[in-house]
């Protein structure tokens, strides 16, 4: 049976980074949600506020629960949209605190409303809530605020394998979004 496992998080959390790391330790195939959205033209514009693509997230949904009906090999679907596709037998939402992520997202030069944005969705755990709503407590939580790659793809082969568990709402950076209002 094949295991697919959903790694999701705020923009700038290290996903595909870990992502391509872990599946080529785990010799699985990875699959980029983002570019499998735009592959597929699941986009369906621009959000004129943001900035963003606009996902067909109903299309999405039912492309990655056709590759999951497709394969009989692990797969990694990696992107900030994953939780919110079904199919995942694992959902690892990767954290990051806000100061550490605001540096992130101003090197990849993003717009100070976008920082913003994405400073408030991680500081209020939006990634996670909205992955709960779909899975309930089948979800890790992990800070990887202060680990290198190869300590958070040691991790998350642990979390995969049983061996470690990171439950949802041990993180909280509130503090931040408190102190930044």
């Amino acid at each position: 049976m094949c295991k697919s496992i959903f790694i999701t998080g705020t923009p700038c959390t290290g996903k595909t980074t870990v992502s391509e790391v872990l599946a080529s330790k785990l010799n699985c195939r990875l699959v980029k949600i983002n570019d499998l959205a735009i592959e597929n033209d699941f986009v369906l514009g621009i959000d004129d506020d943001k900035g963003y693509k606009v996902i067909d997230i109903p299309a999405l949904n039912e492309k990655v629960s056709e590759i999951i009906s497709d394969s009989d090999e692990m797969l990694i679907f990696e992107g900030h949209l994953a939780h919110l596709c079904d199919g995942a037998d694992e959902i690892i939402v990767l954290r990051v605190r806000p100061e550490i992520l605001q540096s992130r997202l101003e090197a990849r030069n993003y717009s100070e409303a976008k920082i913003r944005e994405n400073l408030e969705a991680e500081a209020m755990g939006v990634c996670t809530a909205e992955a709960y709503d779909i899975y309930g407590e089948n979800i890790s939580e992990i800070d990887v605020s202060d680990l290198i790659v190869e300590e958070i793809v040691d991790v998350l082969s642990d979390v995969i394998s049983g061996s470690r568990t990171y439950p949802v709402g041990e993180i909280d950076f509130m503090d931040w979004l408190i102190s930044n209002s």
